[in-house]
């Protein structure tokens, strides 16, 4: 991955704000339906999903996907929190 790509990670169950807090910077998360976590956000380099993926596996959970998300694909109500998210990835 040579450029910032937005991703979307789903885990099992709901994971809290406080487990995920090393997170909370990089993206965002809601609790679907279907009972899981969804994580959204701009993923700078292959070593930032590296350690994104190596704290969820610290905290044990469960990872049912890992995913580059199609900008058009996330809804209009994520757009702009996209965009905040990769402006503050290209600027840090």
């Amino acid at each position: 991955m040579s450029e910032p790509t937005t991703f979307e990670i789903v885990i099992r169950g709901r994971a809290s704000a406080r487990l995920l807090r090393p997170l909370l910077d990089d993206f965002t998360f809601d609790h679907p339906s279907d009972g899981n976590t969804r994580l959204v956000g701009v993923v700078r380099d292959s070593a930032h999903l590296h350690g994104v993926v190596s704290h969820l596996t610290s905290v044990n959970v469960e990872l049912i996907s890992i995913m580059p998300v199609d900008r058009p694909a996330v809804g209009p109500a994520l757009h702009g929190v996209i965009s905040t998210l990769h402006e503050r990835s290209t600027h840090s």
